[in-house]
């Protein structure tokens, strides 16, 4: 007689591993809070961006540099205060590892052109052409 049953061993229901799945939620999750910590840390500076009536919201690109112009002309970059030449150096440092590096100019509206033209400038130097300007959309033009 040919038996047809599977053996006993056989009979187990499949399992489902738990531990990586838990594993890879932590690690998402870890992941996620450090780049909303970053995020706050670049808009922590007190800064008026000025208001455009064309402004549109944009999704930030992974690696984006912001550097921020304060209403005295400080630059910080990372909550690093820079001056001219240590926001070249760092502009070019970062643009020879990354050639298509983008930037956003945070700059507060009631800063002098001049403070703006000298970030403008070293990124120029550094040969960064992928420059954008942080605004906010105007009330009235909604």
């Amino acid at each position: 007689m040919i038996r047809l049953d599977p053996p006993e061993s056989r009979k187990t229901s499949p399992v489902i591993q738990i531990a990586p799945f838990i594993d890879i939620t932590f690690i998402t999750l870890i992941f996620f809070m450090t780049l909303s910590v970053y995020y706050q840390l670049e808009n922590e500076i007190s800064i008026s961006v000025p208001k455009a009536e064309e402004s549109k919201e944009v999704m930030r690109a992974p690696g984006e540099i912001i550097i921020n112009v304060d209403s005295q002309g400080a630059v910080v970059v990372n909550q690093r205060r820079l001056d001219s030449a240590g926001l070249t150096e760092m502009l070019k440092r970062i643009s020879s590892l990354y050639p298509n590096q983008s930037v956003i100019i945070r700059a507060d509206k009631s800063t002098r052109h001049e403070h703006v033209i000298e970030v403008l400038n070293a990124c120029a130097s550094a040969h960064i052409w992928n420059i954008a300007f942080a605004t906010t959309k105007n009330p009235a033009a909604q």
